[in-house]
This record gives C-alpha cells, structure tokens and sequence, in this order.
C-alpha cells in the first residue's frame, strides 16, 4: 500500500485493519509463516533439529533447498558448496573432494554435492553457516545429517499426525540450468516426488520456488503444484543471463511483468525490501508491490525476516552499541514484521519462526 509519511510499523497495521468508512472490509486469510530453512536462527539450516524446532514453534511451512547428489538424490543444502554449511572439509577421505567450478556464473571453491553419492553425504554432518551471529546455533554442529527432501516430506507428514495441524513444505529447485548442464536436471526429480507423496494438486500443502523462470515453466508441465517465482531486487534469472535475455528481475514485477509471471505461476516470492524497503537508519512505506501483484491473481510471499541487528536498520537496532555481541543481538524485528503484515503480504519467510507467529497474532 502507498503511505503518504513514514509512521510507526505498529500503526501502519492498525491502519490496515480499519475497513474505510461505509466499505467492509474484504476477507483476508491468515499470513503463512515459512520457516526459512527450518528455524534456522536458532539451529543448524536445514537440519532436523531446525525443522523440527521450527514446527515446534508454529511454521506452517518448511523450507528446503534442493540440489541433486552424484547419484539423483535431492537432498536440503542452501548450495550445492558444502563446505560451509558441514563438517567436510575435516574429513580427511574427502579432502581429493575440493575443486572449484563456475556456476550461474560465479566461480566456487569447495566440496560440491553433485560430486557425492547419497550415501556419503550421510556421513557428514552439518553446521552453523553464521556462527559469529549465530553462536548458540553453532552450539548444535555436528549433530544431525543431511536430509533428502524425501525425509523432510516425511517429517511434516508424520507432525501434520501429531499436532493436528497442516504443515506444508516450500521446496526451492536451486541452479537449476547449471544442473541441467551436467545431467541432473531438477524438475523431474522434484515432480516424481511429489506424485509419489500425493502432493502433485494445487489443494496440496506445498509450494515448489525457483529464481530461474524456464524451470518453473518446465515444472508446470509436470505437475499441479503451486508455483512461486522468486525475485530479487536487482539481477536477472540465471537462464535469463544464460541465453542472453536482458530481461531483469526488475522488469518482472512491472504491472505487465507479474502478468506474464501469473501466466506459469501462482506466487511472487520477492525479496522482504521490494515490499518494505529500508535504508540504512529505517523502514521506508511500503510499495505497490503487493497490490500489484494480488491485481495479477499472485500471492506474496517476501524473504527472509531476520532477528539479528546486523540485519536491521539502526533505529530498530537494540543493545548496547559498544559490546562486543552488538551486531547479533536482537533488535525490533516485530516492527519488520509488522510492516510486512500491514503492507498486504499473504505470508513471509523468517528465520525465526516463533517470532513471526507471534508478530502475526499481534
């Protein structure tokens, strides 16, 4: 929504919930909240703890990253490097494992799934990607595996059982043209599993995600599900890139951009400050992204809501300027939250699960 002056986040939603006078107020559903990773602001991202922790804590959806091993098997890793987010790089037997590749792109060192068989991928552990934020989390390394998103659908299946309430997953189909390139393509792998667990219908609690857009096109051939595109708030599909498309991700939500974009999909998953953006001392209004969006028939779905001042602009930051532990202490993030809700969102990824649950009943 267009604000005419900045105002309290608090306020703002306030606002929002006042039907104008002599019109009701149209019916909106509750946000959902997708556990970004799990709760990966408090355990190791996509571990079983963090997503166990995260349903636990209110998610209605948990998210995984999916990219193929050796030997086809879509397994939950941020990237496809893992030498950040597991204990491979102590391992001795894996240290011929280390190379560096191009993808989308950007040239990386380090140990890469695709060059692991599932069942040695299972005999490394994971860890914290941001200890020096998330010290406590990395209290947790070394505990858990990684998962298959086999394992991660069984999960929410199993605590859909037992809490009595639905818990969807959000899987996101990562690199998917690089991994065309070497002969792991994403979307048939993705579209059996999700036959093979009866989640291949548009009434099914899951929504599959991709920044490419040729791999969401491909994927709505083979399946039902709901489709999300992921946007950022500069740069362009790495297939764009790749064959020369000057398309940007800028260009996509224009009015005319999230038409084509609800041509394929069903969703807009924009990065959090294409909705809220913010400078470096606060939140500014909201834009009309969201309105735009609804106006094409999408949902809106923003990333990632992040607890740690390092993430916030200063005047939601809280603390102690001058201690050491500053940068990752919490600061206002309700206000973030809140600002998101207020602004029309149809749900919102976070790290914090437990945070945003409750920002949402506030």
């Amino acid at each position: 929504m267009d604000l005419t002056r900045r105002s309290a986040a608090a306020l703002a939603l306030s606002a929002a919930l006042v039907p104008q006078a002599g019109r009701a107020a149209p019916p909106r559903k509750r946000p959902v909240v997708i556990a970004h990773r799990g709760a990966s602001g408090e355990r190791p991202e996509e571990s079983l703890a963090a997503y166990k922790l995260a349903i636990e804590e209110g998610a209605d959806f948990i998210e995984p990253d999916l990219v193929p091993t050796k030997d086809g098997v879509l397994v939950a890793r941020h990237e496809n490097e893992i030498g950040g987010t597991t204990d491979v790089a102590a391992r001795p037997e894996f240290a011929a494992r280390k190379t560096t590749k191009l993808i989308d792109g950007e040239k990386i060192t380090g140990w890469f799934t695709e060059d692991f068989t599932l069942a040695e991928l299972k005999t490394v552990r994971t860890r914290e990607r941001l200890p020096q934020l998330r010290p406590e989390s990395a209290s947790h390394n070394g505990e858990g595996p990684i998962l298959t998103y086999q394992e991660i659908v069984d999960l929410a299946k199993a605590e859909s059982r037992r809490t009595g309430r639905v818990i969807g997953t959000y899987p996101e189909m990562k690199h998917p043209t690089y991994f065309a390139s070497i002969g792991l393509p994403l979307e048939h792998r993705l579209a059996d599993l999700l036959k093979k667990n009866d989640l291949s219908s548009a009434s099914a609690p899951v929504f599959v995600q991709c920044f490419e857009v040729a791999a969401l096109k491909t994927f709505r051939t083979l399946s039902k599900a709901r489709l999300v595109q992921l946007v950022s708030n500069e740069g362009a599909p790495a297939d764009f890139v790749a064959r020369g498309d000057k398309t940007a991700y800028a260009d996509m939500v224009t009015p005319a951009g999230l038409k084509a974009v609800a041509a394929y999909a069903d969703g807009l998953g924009p990065d959090k400050v294409m909705v809220v953006p913010q400078d470096k001392e606060r939140l500014l209004p909201a834009t009309s992204l969201v309105r735009d969006a609804h106006a094409a028939g999408l949902v809106v779905h923003p990333w990632t809501v992040r607890a740690e001042n390092f993430f916030l602009p200063e005047s939601l930051r809280r603390g102690d300027k001058t201690a050491p532990d500053y940068l990752r202490q919490h600061g206002d993030v309700a206000a973030l939250f809140a600002a998101l809700y207020a602004a029309g969102v149809d749900g919102l990824f976070s790290d914090f699960t437990a945070l945003a649950v409750k920002a949402r009943a506030a």
